[in-house]
């Protein structure tokens, strides 16, 4: 694992992109840990993740706030989980977060921050990301497994 990867957006567009080259590069059985402000891009960047892993319908990569968990299929099965309306780690270890956790799948997990102490013991790329200004990001990554460059 590397250490910290620092990158900065200048727009949507941008961190979308950022995404998609991530997702390119994701081999199945990674979780990524995605936190941030509200509006930060963390949305923005699972749907390039999720486009980058090669999920058929974009269209419908959405924040799943109301649903708790997404799953887009493609090149690899995607798991989106919005850690944002759980009260407690108890309600996310109650999802079947492990089931979710197999060779052939990414989990994305928004608002990580809520519920992080769940994934001791497990190996998750963290993503932080920050606003730099009204549509510029700085994102910050931790524990990127040595086949993913930048």
């Amino acid at each position: 694992m590397s250490s910290t990867i620092d990158i900065s957006t200048n727009s949507p567009g941008e961190t979308i992109e950022f995404g998609r080259n991530l997702g390119m590069k994701l081999r199945g059985g990674e979780v990524i840990a995605l936190c941030g402000p509200l509006g930060s891009g963390k949305t923005h960047l699972i749907k390039g993740i999720a486009a980058g892993a090669g999920a058929e319908d974009q269209t419908h990569v959405n924040s799943p706030t109301f649903v708790i968990v997404n799953e887009y299929t493609g090149r690899l099965d995607i798991y989106h989980i919005d850690a944002y309306r759980l009260e407690a780690v108890s309600e996310f270890e109650a999802l079947g977060f492990d089931d979710f956790c197999y060779q052939k799948s990414v989990v994305l997990i928004e608002w990580a921050d809520k519920i992080e102490s769940a994934l001791e013991g497990i190996v998750y790329i963290r993503i932080r990301l920050e606003h730099a200004g009204r549509t510029a990001r700085q994102i910050h990554i931790d524990n990127t497994p040595e086949y993913i460059d930048f």
